[in-house]
């Protein structure tokens, strides 16, 4: 029977749940366990597919296609475990859910609630696929306090019960603030949090307290005392250089250690963290450096660009590099004119066009890509930043003012189209315009199919890749040979050959742009191939400036 570990956050948000749960799950692997780790968000949204970048940060895209919080990224970087559509656990999931249930008569008239019909469909997504693994960490999103949280809170309170003791963890997320001008750590916001969460039902067995120092004896002892919590299970959450020493300070701290004894578990095998030593080693001792220039339109949150960043950062570790990163935003570049462009662009040793949606910020992008064109700088463009590039040679090279995405408005030559029909292994997915915008896109796994003689293939060491996407525009296959004449080649199509997934440029050292994501299935120990091309390719750059 798999066990339940529940992390909650209290005093205020973004202390780092998500990496929290993952590097607790790496620590469980390294003890011999199967993990397999979930996000229950309070929102009301479905899921986070039609949310405002600026807002939530990035949607990471599970194998299966499910539209999910950034935090399910976290945790298949640090366990490499796919998550799946039945690993992000929404509010207005939940509520569609039940709401259909009650249309149908399901519940045999009786009065629908929140307990107990809303919190026994909590308790079944919990509950769901968990028989072949160890453990289960599910992480609680937002705040302990806050009114949406409520009846996962409550559900969570309830499993203890159902499963015992023996078979359920809380552990608590929390916050023990330095205060300059006392020159001491308080330790009341925790305290106060704890009593928020005991209001609830809920004990909590391990406390995680963020620090940016060292929490003395004494405050320690405070903890437990207060907190109802025994001295050992107050565990430090210090600040580290990189998220990937994580699971190291936690170990030291005695996190993994705590979680077995309760559990009444032995250690399969002896923690081996080696592999996340060398990691650390590696970012902390880099033999050189790089500088990618990352020219998007939702810079402002860096949240919104969570997996790309740390793609990067893989890249960097491939090549046993530094990465440093210069977030520009395409709105400033648009307006600051090819003098200034020269300025924020000349030095960098490569070139990245992530993706996004709508029209705004897409010239200043352009502006990038035709200066990595022409400057011979090593170019990555990924979902529109593939459309861009395809525009870019077609308008700039190819003399095609007007060619465009239908995306951005009517054209007369959409050489970026919206696709309304496309195959998903042999089932024919439509999109209806004017219908539901969630879940409608081209989501998750797709094959490609890539010409041998390619930069793209040479990269991967295959011909046939499968990677996730996140879009519903395409490259119109109409104006292929309009792109061969720019120099534009398509090099990797779908499976079934009807649709562009690949362009390359073989008038440049390293130009590569792709309608999927391929930082979604980046890991540290296992960095995506195209990353690792990307980053060797702007390390050769450097060496030449």
């Amino acid at each position: 029977m798999a066990r339940f570990i529940f992390v909650t956050g209290g005093v205020v948000s973004s202390l780092g749940k998500g990496i929290a749960s993952a590097s607790l799950g790496a620590l469980l692997q390294a003890r011999g366990y199967k993990v397999l780790l979930r996000k229950l968000e309070p929102y009301i949204n479905v899921d986070p597919g039609t949310m405002n970048p600026f807002q939530h940060g990035e949607v990471f895209v599970t194998e299966d296609g499910a539209e999910t919080d950034l935090d399910l990224g976290h945790y298949e970087r640090f366990t490499g475990v796919n998550t799946t559509s039945f690993d992000a656990v929404s509010t207005g999931r939940i509520y569609s859910e039940v709401i259909a249930k009650e249309r149908r008569g399901d519940y045999l008239g009786a009065t629908v609630q929140v307990i107990p019909h809303v919190t026994d469909a909590i308790k079944g997504a919990i509950l769901k696929n968990t028989k072949d693994v160890d453990f289960v960490i599910c992480e609680i999103g937002g705040t302990v306090g806050d009114i949406e949280g409520l009846p996962f809170l409550e559900s969570i309170r309830q499993l203890r019960n159902d499963l015992g003791y023996r078979n359920t963890l809380y552990i608590h997320l929390t916050l023990v603030p330095y205060i300059p001008t006392a020159g001491e750590l308080k330790t009341k916001p925790t305290q106060h949090s704890v009593k928020e969460l005991q209001s609830k039902g809920i004990q909590p067995d391990i406390l995680l307290c963020r620090s940016d120092r060292e929490i003395g004896v004494e405050e320690r002892r405070k903890l437990a005392l207060f907190c109802n919590i025994k001295p050992e299970c107050v565990i430090e959450a210090l600040d580290v250089s990189t998220i990937y020493q994580v699971p190291i300070s936690y170990h030291h701290q005695g996190l993994d250690r705590e979680v077995c004894k309760h559990f009444g578990l032995e250690s399969k095998t002896s923690p081996d963290l080696s592999i996340w030593e060398r990691i650390v080693e590696t970012l902390t001792r880099p033999e050189g450096n790089v500088t990618i220039g990352v020219v998007g339109k939702y810079t402002a949150l860096l949240d919104a660009y969570k997996s790309l960043h740390q793609s990067l950062i893989h890249g960097g570790i491939a090549n046993k590099v530094h990465v440093n990163l210069e977030w520009i935003d395409s709105n400033q570049l648009e307006e600051e004119g090819k003098v200034m462009l020269m300025e924020r662009l000349s030095h960098l040793h490569g070139i990245l066009v992530p993706g996004g949606f709508g029209e705004r910020g897409t010239p200043g992008m352009m502006a990038a890509i035709q200066f990595a064109r022409e400057q011979k700088i090593p170019f990555f463009g990924i979902c529109l930043g593939m459309q861009l590039a395809v525009l870019e040679a077609l308008r700039n090279i190819g003399g095609f003012a007007e060619a465009n995405s239908t995306e951005f408005g009517p054209t007369p030559m959409p050489a970026i189209a919206l696709m309304t029909e496309w195959m998903k292994g042999d089932v024919v997915q439509k999109y209806f315009p004017g219908a539901d915008l969630g879940g409608t896109m081209r989501l998750g796994v797709y094959k490609c199919q890539l010409e041998s003689d390619s930069k793209t293939c040479e990269a991967y060491q295959s011909s046939l890749i499968s990677e996730r996407h996140r879009h519903r525009y395409e490259v119109n296959t109409t104006y292929l040979e309009d792109l061969k004449k720019c120099g534009l080649y398509v090099v990797g199509q779908t499976a079934d050959g009807l649709l562009p997934e690949v362009v390359e440029r073989k008038d440049h050292p390293w130009f590569v742009a792709v309608q999927f994501h391929p930082e979604f299935k980046s890991r540290p120990f296992t960095p995506h191939p195209l990353f690792t091309a990307f980053i060797g390719a702007a390390l050769n750059q450097n060496r030449l400036i």
